[in-house]
């Protein structure tokens, strides 16, 4: 029998109508989906929702009152931002805090770490735990215990200083131009030091300990091993925390500043962020805080596609 014969038999086997049968909708696969959905309303409704009106808003001039009418600007917000005279010297202010702030996200707390790694493990559970105090204090309650510490009249470090180094005047920390940012960014990283260094004792409980005992057994000192061992196994954290400092260290002085200098004296220790928040909050100058802010994101997420792209060169991964 030949090919034609045979499939002209099986074509008058198959029954005239046949019908499809129909798959189910899957909606089992639907379900991881569903407990997600509460949380993707929340993220757009609180977050993507005022940035989108923070980009729109900072194309208008506007005083916030419902009753006023937004009169459109274009990029006129954005060339008047750039020659105002503050906008200058609060970048200057938060290059200062980037840079300022580094000492005690970087370099202590890598310090303290490294050299806390060998203690006990109770002993190192306590040490977290008091070291982390700063960080969960209220930045009002950390404003207020540093303003008593450095008041000029009776606060304990005037009266510290006038005793060891016998100053004659007391130091004017927070009122006194030369002395106002030191102060606002010694408070930001006496606070940040805590989390850093917590952050830090956790990548070192994570390396991997053989490495250390190779080291040693090919002779290598404690500077070696840090150098050649610890310090690219902990290159992803110390990334991390680069990255960081570089784009919330004047963010994390605000309330510093808010509390205890607002801005002064004489603009020396306002920021990008202080002085967004001045005009949105305190001049009702809606336009130029969004168009400040607009400036401040596109800001962070160049910083940050920089850091990442620095990681990716930079970090050694143990895989």
């Amino acid at each position: 029998m030949n090919s034609n014969a045979i499939t002209r038999t099986v074509s008058k086997a198959r029954p005239k109508s046949v019908q499809r049968v129909k798959r189910p909708f899957p909606y089992k696969k639907l379900i991881p989906y569903l407990y997600l959905l509460p949380v993707m309303i929340s993220i757009g409704f609180w977050i993507y929702r005022p940035l989108i009106e923070t980009f729109q808003l900072s194309f208008y001039e506007w005083n916030m009152l419902p009753t006023s009418p937004k009169e459109f600007m274009g990029l006129d917000n954005f060339e008047k931002l750039v020659t105002l005279p503050e906008m200058s010297r609060a970048l200057l202010n938060t290059l200062f805090y980037t840079v300022g702030v580094m000492p005690f996200s970087l370099i202590l707390p890598l310090l303290i770490a490294i050299s806390t790694d060998n203690i006990g493990q109770r002993t190192r559970n306590a040490y977290r735990a008091l070291i982390f105090v700063p960080m969960i204090m209220a930045p009002v309650a950390v404003s207020a215990v540093w303003n008593w510490i450095m008041n000029p009249m009776g606060g304990i470090l005037n009266k510290t200083l006038q005793a060891v180094l016998h100053i004659q005047e007391p130091i004017r920390f927070f009122t006194d131009e030369r002395w106002a940012i030191w102060s606002i960014t010694f408070i930001t990283g006496w606070k940040l030091l805590s989390f850093s260094t917590l952050i830090f004792s956790a990548a070192m409980t994570g390396i991997n300990k053989d490495y250390i005992e190779a080291a040693r057994i090919d002779r290598a000192n404690r500077w070696q091993i840090i150098w050649h061992v610890l310090l690219p196994l902990l290159s992803p954290t110390i990334m991390f925390m680069a990255m960081l400092s570089t784009l919330f260290a004047a963010e994390w002085s605000f309330s510093y500043v808010n509390v205890l200098t607002q801005g002064g004296p004489l603009n020396s220790t306002t920021n990008i962020y202080y002085l967004l928040w001045t005009y949105g909050f305190k001049t009702f100058s809606v336009g130029w805080s969004s168009a400040a802010a607009v400036c401040v994101f596109i800001g962070s997420g160049l910083i940050s596609l920089g850091f990442m792209k620095l990681s990716k060169k930079l970090s050694f991964y143990d895989n």
